[in-house]
């Protein structure tokens, strides 16, 4: 009894509602084939979605992309097709709320599944939303995509960079994620190194304030100007030249960078060498003096 009436309640409050020509509304997926989706609006006629009039997406597929108990908003095209239908188009609804959306992505920063649907100059197509989105080459990587033709059909995640609904314009970009996610990448590696512990590294480039050292693994660290050496100098290049393997101790790895010492490592090399030659000499019943002193003539002091 108690669902009769709220089924009755139902009808009743369906009877009252009015749709017009022009009107977004919201219905369930009951029904999906190849021609057309049906959709129950709550209404005492049900809505119907022509395949074409769903999207503009050429790999959109009805049978694979709209699953029963889908919620789709539509356009009213005509209040009846003439079967006691009320015709919708999900593709003019895309037109009127598609943009909202789209903007609410750009102002989150979400990060979107495409798939790359057209290669065009100087880019690639997706669609969101309905919408059709340009992603230039050079947001696709890292780095700019000479070759394009790799990308046809390929997934990406990506973001909203512009929205511009009186123009149509729809910019995307994978490039932003993809740099997030090395740079965690990155400082994650970082992270794990402990400072005091010797490397082995080749110097990849020079500046008048120091050397950068290629560790591998992507990594890098800089040697400052006052730790490539023991003495003073005014130039790394009277030292260093690219392209050097070098031994460095690490200093620390503070907010993801890798200071570095050549100096450190000498330093450490010399102490234990004066602990090694001390030991043995003593242990030969040699003076502390006479120890020193041909440390000192071994080392050039």
């Amino acid at each position: 009894m108690e669902e009769s009436m709220k089924d009755y309640e139902k009808e009743l409050e369906a009877s009252f509602r009015t749709i017009n020509e022009g009107d977004v509304i919201s219905g369930t997926v009951i029904d999906v084939n190849e021609e057309e989706v049906i959709l129950d609006l709550k209404y005492y006629a049900q809505g119907v979605i022509k395949a074409e009039d769903m999207s503009d997406d050429p790999g959109f597929s009805v049978l694979s992309d709209v699953k029963i108990g889908d919620e789709i908003e539509a356009t009213v095209v005509r209040v009846d097709d003439g079967q006691g239908n009320i015709l919708l188009s999900k593709k003019e609804a895309n037109d009127v709320l598609a943009w909202d959306v789209l903007q609410g992505y750009l102002d989150e920063k979400k990060d979107i599944e495409v798939k790359i649907s057209e290669i065009v100059n100087a880019g690639a197509v997706a669609y969101v939303e309905g919408i059709r989105g340009f992603i230039p080459a050079s947001q696709l990587a890292l780095s700019y995509v000479e070759d394009l033709s790799p990308y046809q059909g390929k997934k990406l995640t990506v973001r909203v960079t512009t929205v511009d609904k009186e123009k149509k314009k729809l910019i995307l970009s994978a490039k932003e994620i993809l740099k997030e996610q090395a740079k965690e990448e990155h400082d994650h590696k970082v992270a794990m190194i402990v400072p005091g512990t010797v490397l082995e590294g080749v110097v990849e480039s020079l500046q008048p304030y120091g050397a950068f050292v290629d560790l591998k693994d992507g990594l890098s660290g800089l040697v400052h100007i006052s730790q490539i050496c023991q003495k003073r100098i005014k130039k790394p290049s009277e030292v260093l030249k690219v392209g050097d393997k070098v031994k460095v101790k690490v200093l620390n790895t503070n907010e993801g960078k890798i200071s570095l010492s050549i100096k450190a490592v000498e330093e450490d090399q010399t102490a234990q060498e004066i602990e090694e030659l001390d030991t043995k000499q003593f242990s030969a019943g040699e003076s502390v003096g006479t120890n020193l002193g041909d440390l000192f003539k071994k080392l050039g002091f």
